[in-house]
């Protein structure tokens, strides 16, 4: 080997050093304090919900309430964000993906994304300190998505993912589950994704009630057999089975030049011990009380069970349904009942929301107010006490 080509693998090796993406070969600097720069990858950071890294480094966070976790020890703090292909857009404007910053366990940021790129000062300390930074894109798939470009830190060591939790809960919905217009409690007002907070719905709380790592695969307007319907027409492009082993769904936005709809999840990636699915809100505007459309949305229930248990064969699946309305909750213990029989599969149930009390108000489009969400958090996390005998 040549002199110039050993100096040059050592300056390379340097270099991968000095931007944290290591070579699996340098040994960690835990006692000098420097600048550097890291990937969102899984080597760095928790990921948290469905995202999708992609092959220029970047991680696209898809799903509501998706994001980024990690710890450091240092003095300061950044990160690069970039918007999808409708950042910035006419067609954005209410569409901008929603994102908050925790410092440890404390919110110091939240913004709308509506530009290609932003950096954003995260922390600064005059003394290294421990700390612990969660991104989250709180706004849901189908309207925009949000990428983490990179990660700069001046700290002692690199930063690392924080820790898994022991139990992992799959949540599968539509606008509840979304926390579409908690932000606006004014029943006559429609849909904005600044005003959408998955954080502050019933799933995301449950997950905290009962120190879990989460998943979230929701859209609004989608059901089992069909999407929200005005009309009592059959929306059948609004369901949510198609998408459920895709990263997410989007109306047009794009991570880089890849649509998350087209990218397959990766089931190993996360493996729940309890799923709860939370769809019929939507079907129950097309069923009404039609016994054979609501036979209908019993067998398509009934097929998304066997979806579901295919991709995930070890975890509870509990089915719920109430908060907005209660109509199709017989409907869903005769897909359960039937389900069962057909199988043999005893690891379903199911559970009735209590329907919002308008006492607690009613938020955008009539959806549930956070203390609304509040409350069927509570009695979620109660059921799944007993299922997984905590």
């Amino acid at each position: 080997m040549k002199l110039s080509s050993f100096t040059a693998i050592l300056l390379s090796a340097a270099m991968l050093a000095a931007t944290g993406c290591s070579a699996g070969k340098e040994k960690e600097d835990m006692t000098t304090l420097s600048e550097k720069s890291f990937s969102a990858s899984d080597e760095y950071v928790k990921e948290i919900g469905r995202t999708y890294y992609s092959e220029d480094g970047v991680l696209w966070l898809a799903q509501s309430a998706s994001g980024a976790e990690f710890t450091f020890n240092g003095t300061s703090a950044s990160v690069v964000l970039k918007g999808d292909s409708n950042a910035a857009s006419s067609w954005g404007k209410d569409n901008y993906a929603r994102y908050v910053i925790y410092v440890n366990g404390e919110k110091t940021d939240d913004a709308m994304m509506n530009e290609a790129s932003r950096t954003v000062e995260i922390f600064s300390s005059d003394s290294e300190k421990e700390t612990t930074v969660k991104i989250l894109k709180v706004s849901e798939c189908v309207n925009s998505t949000l990428g983490i470009e990179s990660i700069n830190v001046t700290s002692i060591g690199n930063i690392h993912p924080t820790e898994e939790k022991e139990l992992k809960i799959e949540f599968i919905g539509d606008s509840i589950t979304c926390g579409y217009g908690v932000d606006d409690e004014v029943k006559e007002h429609h849909f904005k994704t600044d005003t959408e907070d998955a954080t502050k719905a019933y799933a995301v709380k449950t997950a905290a009630l009962l120190n879990a790592d989460y998943s979230l695969v929701s859209f609004s307007g989608h059901g089992i057999i069909s999407g929200y319907s005005g009309d009592g027409k059959i929306h059948a492009d609004q369901t949510v089975s198609p998408f459920y082993t895709k990263v997410g769904k989007t109306y047009g936005g794009k991570c880089g030049s890849v649509s998350v709809g087209d990218v397959d999840w990766d089931f190993k990636s996360f493996v729940p011990d309890v799923i709860v699915i939370n769809l019929g809100t939507n079907d129950d505007s097309y069923t009404g009380t039609d016994t054979e459309k609501q036979r209908a949305y019993i067998d398509g229930y009934i097929d998304f069970l066997g979806v579901v248990r295919e991709n995930n064969p070890d975890a509870h699946i509990l089915c719920t349904l109430g908060v907005m309305g209660d109509r199709l909750y017989p409907s869903i213990e005769t897909a359960v009942s039937e389900y069962t029989a057909k199988t043999g599969d005893s690891k379903i149930t199911s559970m009735k929301f209590d329907v919002q009390n308008p006492e607690d108000g009613y938020a955008a489009d009539w959806h549930p107010t956070e203390a609304t969400h509040t409350k069927a958090s509570e009695k979620l996390a109660e059921e799944i006490k007993k299922i997984i005998g905590g």
